[in-house]
């Protein structure tokens, strides 16, 4: 469904982040990419979804195709138009409007006014918190709600492909798990491929079917996610686990050894 082929990302002309990145997301799947802050995570999402030229970034090399169609130099209200919605990190509201008027928004590219209701209703399924305080001002969120209603307004767009930046960033323990759960049902129910970027390597790779690992704007290591949770090397660096089960703590972590590959 999505292919990234070996793409280079640039920023102003000088900042090499991204080093040759490929991963494939197939149509129906949850997809997870697992990387510490500043691994280029974030880009590659930017590059899929056409938002790198708001921030001077550039895909230099490489191709980017969804749905067999080459999108890297398409803009993004034409990928949004394609299928693909990016769910931002830190999510980002039209604080001055109303939680209804913030879905509302998701659906601007959408002109069938009697679908748009009902998909509006679908959302307050999802989400029912948000059904309760439609008509509040959306600054005065706490952030699980905000992290419901970004993706709620995402949904609007009746995505074929969600990017989610960071989902679990800030959540209680109680919140992540809820948030993740209706992940899973809106990918089985609107059978919407996801692209979930997350540093909660544990949950991340609880729910999806596939996962890379990103280092220093590189893929090193990629497989099923039943077995990359067995994988000893993300069991010790991701889960915090050691080899004889103990939790470790990231002081703890110098003593680390990458695998060749890793380094290769």
């Amino acid at each position: 469904m999505l292919t990234l082929n070996n793409i280079e990302v640039i920023y102003s002309d000088v900042i090499l982040v991204l080093k040759g990145v490929s991963l494939d997301v197939e149509e129906g799947n949850i997809v997870a990419l697992l990387g510490a802050n500043g691994a280029g995570k974030t880009t590659a999402l930017k590059a899929m979804s056409g938002l790198l030229k708001t921030e001077l970034g550039e895909v230099t090399d490489g191709t980017i195709e969804f749905e067999g169609k080459r999108i890297d130099r398409k803009i993004p209200e034409e990928i949004v138009r394609m299928g693909i919605v990016q769910v931002m990190e830190g999510r980002p509201l039209f604080e001055q409007l109303t939680v209804e008027e913030n879905i509302k928004v998701g659906a601007y590219s959408r002109n069938d006014t009697i679908e748009i209701k009902k998909d509006m209703e679908e959302v307050y399924q999802y989400f029912p918190i948000l059904a309760n305080m439609r008509h509040r001002v959306s600054g005065y969120l706490s952030g699980g709600e905000r992290q419901m209603l970004v993706m709620g307004r995402g949904l609007m767009a009746r995505p074929k492909l969600m990017l989610l930046d960071e989902p679990s960033l800030g959540l209680s323990p109680a919140l992540v798990k809820e948030i993740f759960r209706i992940i899973e049902l809106i990918n089985k129910e609107q059978n919407t491929s996801i692209l979930v970027v997350e540093q909660n390597a544990f949950v991340a790779l609880s729910i999806s079917d596939h996962a890379y690992v990103m280092e220093n704007g590189r893929i090193v290591l990629d497989g099923p996610s039943s077995k990359l949770k067995e994988n000893e090397d993300i069991k010790e660096f991701y889960l915090g686990l050691s080899q004889v089960g103990k939790r470790k703590s990231y002081k703890d972590v110098k003593h680390y050894r990458r695998r060749k590959r890793w380094l290769s």
